[in-house]
């Protein structure tokens, strides 16, 4: 998927996508929020969206959100303005290839169901883990392919359509697990039918 691709479709979906797409991945949002709450911190979101997680963030956690789509980011910005939400601390246009951030300069990142959508996932995991403290936490949620079962079928027949879907319906796991500098340390189904996985990964401290 190419980026102008994911810009059209984004504005596309953008009127619509908390009453679609954010209807389907709510239980991701809850578990990621619930999760990044417990830890507290500086947070970058990646792929911000149209901003349906920023309510849930308890007050004592910071949020900076990025997203390529300005749509989506006007709708994000609204709802800040709306419920008055003073930790997200600033709401940004961006290629996650390429993060306008120093190195080592979050606690903690959020990748909720974009690495499925983005060009080039290997180089966003790589930019995630450049701008990520040593020691601190990668949390996922999103749809990974499978290899058997009516869904592996259907996922296999909508994968042609990824730039009109606006996401790639046949994206495989290894290429969010192989950035040498994360740790997988933890990984859950959620619902709806066990379709997306929660992951959580370190940054060695080392790197």
């Amino acid at each position: 998927m190419d980026i102008k691709s994911v810009e059209s479709s984004y504005a596309r979906w953008a009127p619509v996508y908390d009453k679609t797409f954010g209807a389907v991945t709510s239980a991701g949002r809850r578990r990621t929020v619930g999760f990044i709450n417990d830890h507290g911190g500086s947070v970058l979101e990646v792929g911000v969206g149209t901003g349906l997680s920023l309510p849930h963030y308890k007050a004592g956690v910071t949020i900076t959100g990025i997203d390529f789509s300005e749509d989506m980011l006007a709708k994000a910005r609204q709802r800040v303005a709306e419920k008055s939400l003073g930790n997200v601390a600033a709401l940004l246009q961006m290629d996650a290839r390429q993060l306008d951030f120093a190195d080592n300069s979050f606690d903690t990142i959020a990748a909720m169901h974009v690495l499925s959508v983005v060009p080039e996932p290997e180089r966003v995991m790589s930019e995630i883990a450049r701008v990520l403290k040593p020691g601190g936490k990668v949390v996922i949620s999103n749809h990974f392919k499978r290899s058997q079962g009516v869904l592996a079928s259907i996922e296999r027949f909508s994968a042609p359509f990824a730039n009109v879907l606006g996401w790639h319906s046949d994206f495989a796991i290894d290429q969010v697990l192989q950035e040498d500098r994360l740790r997988l340390e933890l990984q859950q189904s959620l619902p709806p039918f066990g379709m997306m996985t929660f992951l959580v990964l370190s940054k060695l401290r080392n790197n």
